[in-house]
């Protein structure tokens, strides 16, 4: 990845498997992404991804990693008045479609997970 590269989350994890599974596999993604230092521009949370970025993620400790060092974490606002979270953000900034849509016109490469 480079300074290009846009991450979209679009599930509460990676894949199509159970939550715990997903969970996991979420986990260890940015684990390996954050000690590599292939670190992408920014990552983007929508429909179920909005929930990695809220209060019990187990990945919550890893997406501030991230932040302080420069990813932009941003979470669709209409999908957490969806779920009901937005007093449960613990990191990342609260966007738009647009903001998203943006982003990933902007990106060199988007990979959704």
């Amino acid at each position: 990845m480079d300074s290009q590269t846009v991450l979209l989350f679009t599930r509460n994890g990676l894949g199509d498997a159970p939550a715990d599974l997903q969970g996991k596999l979420a986990q260890k993604f940015l684990t390996l992404i954050n000690e590599s230092g292939m670190l992408p521009a920014k990552i983007l949370f929508y429909t179920d991804g909005v929930k990695l970025a809220c209060n019990g993620s187990p990945i919550i400790d890893l997406l501030k990693q991230l932040e302080s060092k420069g990813v932009e974490l941003v979470l669709c606002k209409t999908c957490l008045d969806y779920f009901g979270l937005g007093e449960r953000v613990e990191v990342g900034i609260v966007g738009g479609m647009p903001d998203i849509i943006e982003a990933m016109s902007k990106a060199g490469k988007v990979i959704s997970l």
